[in-house]
């Protein structure tokens, strides 16, 4: 994975929620659902929602280090499904430059905010290092730990990690399309 010296990082971090709202209005303006796009970028988009709901469900912040669900394949599932989401939106809203705009901002703007993230785990976890010499970054790969997991699936865990808002951002999203094609 790419490293970025800390002061950007520090920065980046910071420039996630505005951009957003540049990806929101870029999103509106350019894209062009068809019946077609929308039957392509939904699945893929469903699938990443799913990964996050999951990794949500496993994840006690700063309590726990996640190595379970699909932290044993992963160690940001998080970002993946916000990847997969992304690109499934891209796919329905038939758009080229929304697509690179979305991987412009994952390389600029999440990479960064992942070296973040990762630092501060391996100052929580004395065991992260350990874990992150086991498990890829980002692209998952299969799992030879298949014991029993120590922080299954917990509903509680998705409810208090607020994973029900990507939810509604993607409904708003694919509705935002309906409207788009309709009208």
């Amino acid at each position: 994975m790419i490293h970025f010296p800390k002061p950007y990082a520090d920065i980046v971090a910071r420039l996630r929620v505005p951009s957003g709202f540049l990806i929101v209005a870029v999103f509106a303006w350019f894209s062009q659902p068809t019946a077609g796009s929308m039957w392509w970028g939904l699945p893929v988009s469903l699938a990443g929602l799913a990964l996050r709901a999951w990794a949500a469900g496993c994840l006690a912040k700063n309590q726990q280090l996640a190595t379970s669900g699909p932290y044993r394949y992963t160690r940001n599932p998080l970002y993946l499904g916000t990847l997969l989401v992304a690109a499934g939106l891209s796919i329905a809203a038939r758009s080229w430059g929304l697509a690179a705009l979305f991987a412009a901002v994952f390389l600029l703007v999440y990479l960064p905010v992942i070296q973040n993230e990762e630092q501060h785990l391996r100052s929580l976890f004395p065991d992260y290092a350990a874990y992150a010499d086991r498990v890829p970054a980002l692209w998952p790969r299969p799992s030879k730990n298949s014991g029993k997991s120590a922080n299954p699936f917990s509903w509680a865990l998705y409810l208090r990690n607020q994973e029900y808002q990507a939810g509604v951002g993607f409904a708003a999203g694919m509705l935002f399309l309906v409207w788009k094609m309709l009208g």
